[in-house]
């Protein structure tokens, strides 16, 4: 396998055309560890736009195209599979345990490497859900670095929006007398104490939502790995930590958003002093906008281009 990606990369190397289509898959070394990126666009001439995934630990690399395929005509558009998500946990375990501090510092180093890799002053960070709390905290930390950070449905005030949702939950499931909902929902506190209680809150917001529940066993594997550190990024308020951002941003939010509340982005936007700041609603979708209308989601990055 890394043979034929050995390939790829020296075949995307090569400069007997000024401008050339950029495909390349490899891991470079992040944190003290190897991490798996992929690089896509129609021009490796084109600026440069680095995608964060959510979950934590929620690999998009499978489906990207869904969402990107419109962007590599205007960008060179980075996927990361982030530490313990996707080829890069198959590459390599972490060895130390999973912090927030340690996960900014990765996507800072990531940002800045590609910024060395392709030559650039400043690139596009566009990271949804915890991607876009982690894109946010990478644009106070530098700024500088950022032609324009875009939080998509972003983490701001977790645990708030996690006690919205949950009376919004238990009122519905009232109103509809759902004994079995009530019961489960009953069982829930916040903040979250229990994986089991994020199991709950999250099988009912699906079902609120018309979705099909993720099963209890997948969420309890995704707990051991990951529910330490979605705690602590869910007691982080953004809106009193980082009251100013220093580089244009601008929040892509859904309407019907439940599970990082559009409301409570909006009011963080609302606040905001920003060099530049605007709001785009997707009127369509809830929390995956990017996946429900990933139209618009690209046009509108690539709207943000210089005309």
């Amino acid at each position: 396998m890394f043979g034929r990606l050995l390939l790829v990369v020296l075949l995307a190397g090569q400069t007997d055309l000024p401008a050339r289509p950029i495909r390349v898959a490899e891991a470079v070394s992040i944190g003290g560890i190897n991490q798996w990126i992929e690089i896509n666009g129609e021009s490796d001439t084109l600026p440069v736009l680095l995608f964060l995934h959510g979950g934590p630990g929620n690999s998009v690399m499978s489906y990207a195209n869904k969402f990107t395929r419109i962007l590599q005509r205007h960008f060179i558009v980075v996927q990361w599979d982030q530490r313990e998500s996707g080829e890069t946990a198959i590459l390599n375990p972490t060895p130390v345990p999973l912090t927030l501090k340690l996960m900014e510092s990765d996507a800072a180093a990531m940002v800045d490497h590609l910024r060395s890799r392709f030559s650039r002053q400043r690139i596009f960070l566009v990271g949804h859900s915890w991607g876009g709390f982690l894109a946010l905290r990478v644009a106070a930390l530098h700024p500088e670095w950022l032609e324009a950070c875009v939080a998509v449905a972003p983490m701001i005030d977790q645990w708030e929006s996690e006690r919205l949702t949950l009376s919004w939950l238990m009122e519905k499931a009232g109103k509809d007398k759902n004994k079995e909902a009530l019961e489960e929902l009953g069982r829930v506190t916040v903040p979250f104490r229990s994986i089991d209680e994020l199991y709950f809150h999250r099988h009912w917001l699906a079902v609120a939502n018309g979705n099909k529940p993720v099963s209890k066993a997948a969420v309890r594997k995704w707990g051991e790995r990951w529910f330490d550190l979605y705690r602590e990024a869910c007691a982080v308020n953004l809106a009193e930590t980082m009251p100013e951002l220093k580089c244009p941003i601008y929040f892509f939010l859904g309407s019907s958003d439940r599970q990082a509340s559009s409301t409570i982005s909006e009011a963080y936007y609302r606040h905001l002093k920003a060099e530049k700041k605007d709001l785009i609603w997707f009127t369509k979708s809830a929390h995956s906008l990017n996946l429900t209308e990933p139209i618009k989601f690209q046009e509108t990055i690539a709207g943000l281009l210089p005309r």
